[in-house]
């Protein structure tokens, strides 16, 4: 994870603050308006994680302490210069104070990390073990910082913890080690305890709060709180939770900054990139305009920060099927990205308008915008790939299914290589390659390809999201081809990871519970069926709204079972299925398929054709 410069005061010692409000910095957030955080702010702003279709980049720290000079220091020997008629000979006691005196003026003189780690050193053959408690959380600070060695990290922040946490008394000292312990564990990937140590500092906070502690001290550590959480329920695949943190993160940062500054600017970008992950286009819209709202007024319109920004709105905008605004917004960022010479940023915003004009029918064009960017590109990096699936797709719809399918080979060449290096990215061509054999009816090939791509999710913790959705799409096509035993288990773990990931009530959810019913009334287990398509139809009624087609198609699936079962639909369910002008005795059972995009990059309302009816249900 990469963070932004840390700055330390050059003090510290080991006796607790009488006030917290001198020796915090600023905030745990980089502060523009600061002259020591000019840099910092810059960094922050260079390093944007600006999302892709598919994926939430975890967001970037810009945490730790600052410590203002002589700030814990009462020694006596501070003033011993204005002393006068002193003993030349000092006694034992006096020599000992002296002597920590000294070793702590060089700890806190140490500047880099192995000048820190030798005055450490030499601290710990005079102080007792709870007395390093401050210097142990300043050498992990600034080994989280470096982030090369999170072990170390760790290993100092649990003797920091273990010197300051001595009893129950909320203290600011100890929720920023518990912060620090959560950090060094989410780089060792060790999610779960991740999670304690930062769920624990934030209840330590809000006590801090209730009793009365001064915001310019609990906000800064509870915004690092609150955007190391999101970043671990991001990595566990909680998306959907992490939004919750994301959104206090804003929070804290709206109650900081001025109004419209850079970084609020930034922050709305990346919670619209957040809601994007989760395939929410609708709220992720107006963060998404207020961050460009901001940026061109504070940089203007030609600043690569409002080129991503229209970039993601073109995301947002095709996400909501609004393909022309979208298209728009792409080439009014490549304008800017041109101007800028960002190249690899332009080839990746020109992969996207020929995706949008696909979508727009326009297939000759998308194509011959594909040559051109195929040029450009390294003969066998994953872009590359990506170009060709691309131009796959549009061959595709024209029918040309030869050439589609020698784009395909070529791409899967290029990421066949690429496995170990670029798992994520090759998972998810993988995925998008096999959409377009299953466009061909090339099925077999397909769900090849699908359990190849599900192998390579399940070793990464952090695309649950995408397995559940790889997974889902397995199981549809096994009950497309009548393989409806083998469906059940890909379709079962499906519904948990992506309950996991986006929420009960999500609308990919709702599909998946109408495939299991379908699979069940196959296998002659209507009471089964009944109650998938039950749950499928009051998931579908609150993310699509009870009118949508998909909604109405799982109520009558649902009558349908209630039939077959002997027992007899309620009268709304009737009456909605009677306005379409169905019947429950002749209506077959259809199983609905995911949307035939990426699930990570998929609207909350979507407008999902319904497949083939499954014959043997008829």
């Amino acid at each position: 994870m990469r963070k932004a410069p840390i700055s330390y005061l050059s003090h510290i010692s080991r006796h607790k603050p009488q006030s917290f409000a001198p020796f915090l910095f600023r905030n745990y957030i980089s502060d523009p308006s600061s002259p020591s955080s000019s840099s910092s702010s810059s960094s922050s702003s260079s390093s944007s994680p600006l999302v892709s279709h598919t994926h939430l980049k975890p967001c970037v720290k810009t945490h730790v302490l600052f410590f203002k000079p002589n700030q814990f220091r009462k020694n006596p020997f501070r003033n011993m210069d204005t002393l006068v008629e002193r003993p030349t000979q000092l006694s034992s006691r006096q020599r000992k104070v002296k002597q920590k005196a000294e070793l702590e003026e060089a700890f806190e003189s140490a500047k880099t990390t192995e000048e820190m780690l030798k005055a450490f050193k030499d601290m710990e053959s005079a102080f007792d073990e709870g007395e390093l408690g401050l210097a142990s959380l300043k050498l992990g600070l600034k080994f989280d910082q470096e982030g090369e060695d999170p072990e170390k990290t760790l290993s100092f922040a649990s003797r920091a913890l273990k010197a300051l946490d001595k009893d129950d008394k909320p203290s600011l000292l100890v929720a920023m080690t518990l912060q620090l312990m959560g950090s060094a564990n989410y780089n060792l990937k060790r999610f779960n305890d991740s999670m304690g140590y930062l769920n624990r500092a934030n209840r330590l906070l809000g006590r801090l709060e209730e009793e009365g502690f001064s915001g310019e001290d609990v906000m800064p550590v509870l915004h690092a709180v609150q955007l190391e959480l999101a970043n671990v329920k991001t990595a566990m695949g909680r998306r959907e939770e992490a939004l919750g943190n994301l959104r206090k993160c804003l929070e804290i940062k709206e109650a900081t900054f001025e109004k419209d500054s850079r970084e609020l600017g930034k922050s709305h970008r990346d919670l619209a990139e957040a809601y994007v992950a989760v395939l929410n286009f609708k709220e992720a819209l107006p963060y998404c305009m207020k961050a460009l709202e901001i940026h061109k007024k504070q940089l203007g319109q030609n600043s690569v920060e409002v080129a991503h920004d229209r970039r993601l709105l073109g995301v947002i905008y095709t996400g909501l099927e609004e393909h022309k605004m979208a298209l728009e917004q792409n080439q009014l960022s490549q304008k800017v990205l041109k101007n800028w010479g960002l190249s690899s940023d332009l080839l990746r915003a020109k992969i996207d308008a020929a995706n949008m004009e696909i979508a727009l029918g326009k297939y000759d064009s998308a194509i011959e915008s594909l040559k051109g960017v195929v040029q450009e590109m390294d003969k066998d990096s994953e872009t590359r790939a990506m170009v060709f699936i691309s131009m796959a797709k549009a061959m595709c719809h024209q029918e040309k299914f030869a050439d589609s399918k020698r784009c395909l080979e070529i791409a899967c060449g290029i990421l066949d290589k690429k496995e170990t290096t670029s798992p994520v990215e090759v998972a998810e061509a993988y995925s998008e390659i096999s959409m377009q054999y299953e466009t061909m009816n090339e099925f077999e090939t397909a769900i090849s390809l699908l359990k190849r791509t599900l192998a390579m999710l399940e070793r990464l913790p952090q695309e649950q999201h995408s397995e559940g959705s790889v997974s889902a799409r397995i199981g549809w096509l096994l009950l497309l081809t009548g393989k409806v035993q083998q469906a059940i288990p890909y379709l079962e773990s499906a519904a948990e990871r992506l309950k996991e990931s986006f929420g009960s009530r999500h609308f990919g959810v709702g599909y998946i519970y109408n495939n299991l019913g379908a699979a069940y009334l196959e296998l002659d287990r209507p009471q089964s069926a009944a109650q998938m398509f039950a749950v499928a139809k009051d998931i579908m009624d609150v993310s699509l709204g009870p009118h949508h087609a998909d909604s109405i198609e799982a109520c009558q699936n649902l009558s349908k079972a209630y039939a077959a079962t002997g027992r007899s639909p309620s009268t709304s369910r009737t009456t909605k299925k009677k306005a379409r002008g169905g019947s429950p005795n002749n209506h077959p059972v259809k199983a609905l398929p995911l949307p035939h995009t990426s699930v990570s990059s998929r609207s909350s309302e979507p407008d999902i054709p319904v497949s083939q009816n499954l014959s043997s249900t008829n």
